[in-house]
């Protein structure tokens, strides 16, 4: 299911956690060299991506259902 990042907040490990318009979460970490995402560690960088559109896949999960009725 599409979804968008409405805002980012830091998780209790400093790192930081995008929250979905579909009430999900999903982490983005700049962990060089497995995970590129440098962007995450400025305010600027975090700001450009508030609106991007992605798949969450928590909502994509065939058993989201039964967890949320």
């Amino acid at each position: 299911m599409k979804t968008k990042i409405i805002g980012f907040h830091q998780d209790e490990y400093d790192q930081w956690v995008a929250c979905l318009s579909c009430g999900h979460s999903r982490h983005f970490r700049h962990d060089p060299p497995w995970q590129h995402r440098e962007w995450v560690t400025s305010p600027r960088g975090r700001k450009a991506y508030i609106g991007f559109e992605l798949d969450c896949k928590v909502c994509e999960s065939p058993d989201v259902g039964e967890r949320i009725g």
